[in-house]
């Protein structure tokens, strides 16, 4: 499609709305392109700015318009947002259906929803969704279930709090609908020692780091990739590290995700354990088979449910297990069966994902999922809602993703008790993160305001292994961060990456 943009540079969020009805259509930006196409305008004048917005495909053409008083508080922003607003109304005319997150784009909703409630209070900020960015009643009153039971986890956090990320980028298979940088063990098995190593490594680093800035740890997670594709033995490893580089006194949640049924073992879960693992991910994303060997898991439901009893019996009581509506190969029936039988199990949380239809991933690739306005996915997501509630769980995290079959969002969903803190810290953006191994990210978190940067690890496990010792240098940049927004510091240590 062909997307004009005339008098303003808001280029990414024009495309935003674009992809939220044509999730898969490379968009030309003021460039020849066959289907349909789009037209945004900006007009200051000396009082008010007009904005217009075209979409035309064929003999179909309509246009919207309005006004923006010049003066207005955050003038940019509000012509940003109405001008995304009219073309989102014109695509719903195009196309004849709504969707129900409306014009929203972002990542973050609960965080949007927490800015309108400092400005508007609760009521009115609940009406602003509704009205400005024309979200449905129901996933308004989502995003504000979920903001409640966020606020009494962010309140736990603070100035001083940091999260430990951990990545392990390796998986038995890749899944087709996964673009995350991970690596199959079978292609990968001779750089995991490796990786190992500067994984531990790099812990160290980062332990001395956050004990010489007086930094307290939260919360830990493991994540990938598939931890548990280790060994138990380099699992112990790693996580012995994590226990000898911080100071785990205040620590509140470990969570490793085991997230492969078919790399978990007893040997593997008692390790955790033993650990002081709090928490642990089993996600067979649906239990029937035959969905299962269509998205490339070389796994059975048979291995879930047997993965689920071996983590009870090894003491775990904080189980999450995910599911993923909109499976190629699924439908409502299945997906129902799913959750039903996740639900008898009674664990702690259960995450709700859409299918993210992610351009690098084989599923894009080799197949074009379902998209429409009222998909099987919506109705899946649906019924994940009212089940779950009826089963004694509430919404603590939210999150969206571009490209969500039906537009969807996915939601953490936890009994009393047992929410996701790190999932919580991450989304929200409340603290530091310090992330270890390939393809982590280090967001820093001015403490005192809102200011966030980021130290990027190499992504590949071969560039991390080979570059160790480069990516070290770039920690100093957490010091750095903290000398400049949290007053002096001590001096680096001289031993630092040695």
């Amino acid at each position: 499609m062909r997307l004009d943009l005339i008098g303003h540079t808001y280029r990414y969020e024009m495309e935003n709305i674009c992809r939220l009805f044509l999730p898969q259509e490379a968009v030309r930006v003021n460039e020849e392109a066959e289907g349909v196409h789009a037209v945004t305008i900006l007009q200051r004048g000396a009082a008010h700015t007009l904005l217009r917005a075209e979409l035309m495909l064929a003999d179909w053409r309509e246009t919207a318009q309005a006004e923006v008083d010049n003066t207005l508080p955050n003038y940019s922003k509000e012509c940003e947002r109405r001008l995304a607003v009219l073309l989102y109304s014109l695509f719903v005319r195009l196309f004849g259906f709504s969707l129900r997150w409306g014009a929203v784009t972002g990542v973050r909703p609960v965080k949007l929803m927490r800015r309108q409630i400092a400005r508007l209070g609760e009521q009115e900020a609940v009406r602003w969704f509704e009205r400005e960015l024309l979200v449905s009643p129901e996933k308004a009153a989502l995003c504000l279930d979920t903001l409640r039971e966020e606020n009494k986890l962010l309140a736990l956090s603070r100035p001083d709090s940091f999260s430990l990320y951990l990545s392990v980028p390796f998986c038995p298979t890749r899944c087709d609908y996964c673009s995350f940088v991970s690596h199959t063990v079978e292609r990968a098995a001779k750089l995991i020692p490796a990786y190992v190593d500067c994984l531990c490594r790099e812990i160290e680093v980062t332990g001395k780091i956050a004990l010489q800035l007086g930094l307290r740890l939260e919360t830990v997670y493991m994540g990938g990739g598939t931890p548990t594709t280790l060994t138990a033995e380099q699992l112990r490893r790693v996580l012995q590290t994590v226990s000898s580089a911080f100071d785990c006194a205040h620590l509140r949640e470990y969570t490793v995700e085991a997230g492969r049924p078919d790399t978990v073992t007893g040997e593997k879960l008692r390790v955790l354990k033993e650990a002081g693992v709090t928490r642990v991910s089993v996600n067979p994303q649906t239990l029937r088979d035959s969905v299962l060997e269509a998205i490339g898991r070389r796994h059975t439901a048979a291995q879930f449910y047997e993965a689920f009893a071996l983590a009870r019996r090894c003491g775990l009581d904080n189980i999450n297990v995910d599911l993923i509506a909109g499976l190629p190969g699924d439908d409502y029936e299945g997906f129902q069966s799913s959750l039903d039988g996740v639900a008898a199990l009674s664990p702690e949380s259960v995450t709700v994902h859409t299918l993210a239809m992610k351009r690098a991933s084989n599923l894009v690739i080799h197949h074009r999922a379902e998209y429409d306005g009222g998909s099987q996915a919506v109705q899946m997501v649906d019924y994940s809602g009212r089940r779950l509630r009826a089963e004694g769980y509430h919404p603590y995290y939210l999150y969206r993703q571009s490209r969500a079959v039906g537009n969807m969002e996915n939601v953490g969903w936890s009994k009393p008790g047992s929410e996701g803190l790190y999932n919580v810290y991450i989304m929200d953006e409340t603290h530091t993160i310090l992330a270890c191994g390939a393809g982590a990210v280090t967001k820093l978190k001015e403490p005192a305001g809102e200011q966030i940067d980021r130290i990027f690890n190499f992504k590949f496990p071969y560039e991390y292994n080979r570059r160790f010792d480069e990516l070290l240098e770039r920690k100093q940049g957490i010091l750095d961060f903290y000398r400049r927004y949290a007053g002096e510091i001590p001096a680096g240590d001289p031993e630092l990456g040695k």
